[in-house]
């Protein structure tokens, strides 16, 4: 007998995009005492992880290094310092500002949470803060404030000097629009292998790609101007924020699963409801996490697209291009998950047919 052909390399990849298949991953069906156990153990593994998280991000929520200013000198620093160092300890990080004007900027460009003016004179002390930030802040830092300006002296004088949407009374619309873009993300990229096993990877993307649009469209009409006036930000920058956070979300969720098989839907569950949201600043500050939390913020998708968000819609676009650029690169490395995965299929299945 001839000895097979030898395979060329054109014949051990595909050509284009359009041939490359991304099917759903194989079923693992479970029988007997593992069917039955098996559901148990990990949802209430998921169970366990979610109520500890949240738990310990939220039982007894406080500040940790929330950067506040004071304006004038470094003694006055200093004391005010030591004032709010005995009101909540390790809570604050003070910085020192010329002048009230430059404070306040800092204030309105999320540089700072709060400002406060000391007394001058006849004059009492002021605080500068932004209700944008939502009433648990505030409600931190003039109760803080108070304490460190001394039993003898009135409180401060409390100033909102960018106040929170009519529509968002308790500063929580942009927590529950990217939980809710997240969720569906997830079951996007869970649904898309149940509902469609055998599309192409280029279909298979299409689709994240009309997901994410039409998600972000629906999330901005909702959220803006057109719906509950929730997020001041422009209808166009709603949408691609939002867009990019159900893409981001969707694409990580097929990743997952398509290199994890059975165990993707859990492990998905957990990094992007359980972590992300519990992480993601739509409810109080990064700054009053658990030093184990605190990072997670800054890179999983849902803590990215809320400040981006939160920033467009209040603080001069702080957080905004970050937020873009850790949302992009969720979407370039899933994608490239996917076409990794998928081209490494397609080589093994060829050479098995050869």
């Amino acid at each position: 007998m001839p000895p097979p052909a030898p395979l060329h390399h054109a014949d051990a990849l595909p050509t284009t995009h359009e041939a490359i298949p991304d099917p759903a991953p194989e079923p693992h069906p479970r029988s007997g005492l593992k069917g039955v156990l098996l559901p148990v153990a990990v949802v209430l593994a998921i169970g366990t992880i979610f109520v500890s998280v949240y738990l310990a991000a939220f039982h007894a929520p406080r500040p940790r290094d929330l950067p506040v200013a004071v304006v004038g000198t470094t003694a006055d620093a200093h004391r005010v310092e030591a004032g709010l160092e005995r009101a909540i300890s390790g809570g604050f990080d003070v910085r020192t500002y010329g002048d009230e004007a430059a404070a306040r900027e800092a204030v309105e460009h999320r540089e700072v949470y709060a400002a406060y003016v000391p007394s001058r004179g006849q004059q009492g002390g002021k605080l500068l803060y932004a209700g944008a930030n939502g009433p648990s802040v505030t409600a931190t830092l003039t109760a803080a404030f108070a304490h460190a300006a001394g039993p003898d002296s009135p409180p401060p004088a409390a100033q909102d000097i960018l106040a929170a949407s009519a529509g968002d009374t308790r500063g929580l619309s942009v927590f529950y629009a990217a939980f809710g873009l997240v969720l569906a993300g997830y079951l996007f990229g869970m649904m898309t292998y149940q509902a469609a096993p055998a599309l192409r990877f280029r279909q298979r993307i299409a689709s994240l790609t009309l997901f994410g649009a039409l998600g972000g469209i629906i999330v901005a009409l909702l959220a803006g101007a057109t719906g509950f006036s929730a997020l001041p930000g422009s209808f166009a920058g709603t949408a691609a924020v939002t867009a990019l956070m159900a893409m981001a979300a969707g694409g990580a969720t097929m990743a997952i699963v398509k290199w994890t098989g059975s165990a993707g839907a859990a492990i998905a569950s957990v990094i992007l409801l359980i972590f992300g949201n519990a992480t993601s600043g739509g409810v109080m500050p990064p700054f009053y996490l658990p030093d184990w939390l605190h990072p997670l913020s800054d890179v999983l998708p849902v803590g990215a697209g809320v400040r981006a968000l939160q920033g467009m819609s209040y603080f001069h676009d702080d957080g905004l291009w970050s937020g873009l650029a850790v949302l992009a690169a969720w979407i370039i490395a899933c994608v490239a998950l996917l076409y990794l995965r998928d081209t490494r299929s397609a080589h093994k299945a060829r050479l098995g047919n050869g």
